[in-house]
């Protein structure tokens, strides 16, 4: 099954997401595809990557497979998670990598997105960080991803409301680069990495680098480290976290009790 589709035209590829039927969901085959293509392209020096799913998508991703977390007491979101493991590729990837967004983005889609260089999206996508809905807390390198994107008060109610935030008002906090209708969006995002493509690629390359680098440049006591993973271990300790997750498996809404 074709989960992935890509394309070089010159210095320029593109990743395509093909996997309408479970809407772009990030499992570990999905993934792993992308961490081929994205290999490829790596050995070919292309000097810039595209990033989207198929035209007129209603999803561009739904982010993590929910399916695969665990059914047991156990944090899924470790080092070698497919999540982790695609992000990182992404951020130490050497060229730029630009999302090109139509439809909708949630949870560990939405960590994607801002995890590329550039976002640009048409003016329906929403975006909707959901793991509230599900009783789960959202891995620590990834909320400091997100801090490194989006407004602390922007971030803060998109985790603790689970609801959608419209491409406009991502565009005004500076989380999009552009907002660009649907029939006009192909042609934005190839005119961008035209232009991205025709500068010096080792001066590109260096500055993403630093920039990764020092947007990492935060320090945490070892008591506050500690104090993070025992509130990760109390919710995955917790009744919340096995009834989230059995009424998103079971289609119904989940009943909290904050035990």
């Amino acid at each position: 099954m074709t989960l992935v589709q890509s394309r070089i035209e010159g210095q320029i590829g593109t990743l395509i997401f093909d996997h309408d039927a479970k809407r772009n969901i990030l499992s570990e085959a999905l993934t792993d595809a992308m961490f081929h293509v994205l290999e490829d392209f790596r050995a070919r020096h292309l000097r810039v990557v595209i990033l989207r799913a198929l035209p007129g998508a209603k999803i561009w991703s739904a982010g993590h497979d929910v399916k695969e977390l665990p059914l047991t007491r156990r944090d899924p979101l470790a080092w070698n998670d497919p999540l982790r493991r695609i992000i990182r590729q992404i951020t130490e990837f050497p060229a730029p990598i630009i999302a090109q967004i139509e439809g909708t983005v949630w949870g560990g889609g939405c960590e994607l997105a801002v995890s590329c260089d550039i976002t640009v999206a048409t003016p329906e996508v929403t975006f909707a960080i959901t793991p509230a809905k599900l009783g789960i807390p959202y891995n620590m390198t990834g909320l400091l991803n997100f801090m490194n994107a989006v407004p602390f008060p922007l971030l803060k109610e998109m985790a603790f409301s689970a609801q959608p935030v419209s491409a406009q008002r991502l565009r005004e906090a500076s989380v999009l680069n552009h907002v660009v209708a649907a029939d006009g969006i192909d042609a934005f995002v190839r005119d961008l990495a035209g232009k991205i493509a025709a500068n010096a690629p080792l001066s590109v390359t260096a500055m993403k680098e630093s920039m990764r680098i020092l947007a990492s440049a935060h320090t945490i006591p070892p008591e506050g480290f500690e104090r993070l993973q025992g509130l990760r271990r109390q919710v995955w300790d917790s009744h919340d976290y096995q009834e989230g997750l059995g009424a998103f498996l079971e289609k119904r809404k989940p009943e909290f009790v904050g035990a």
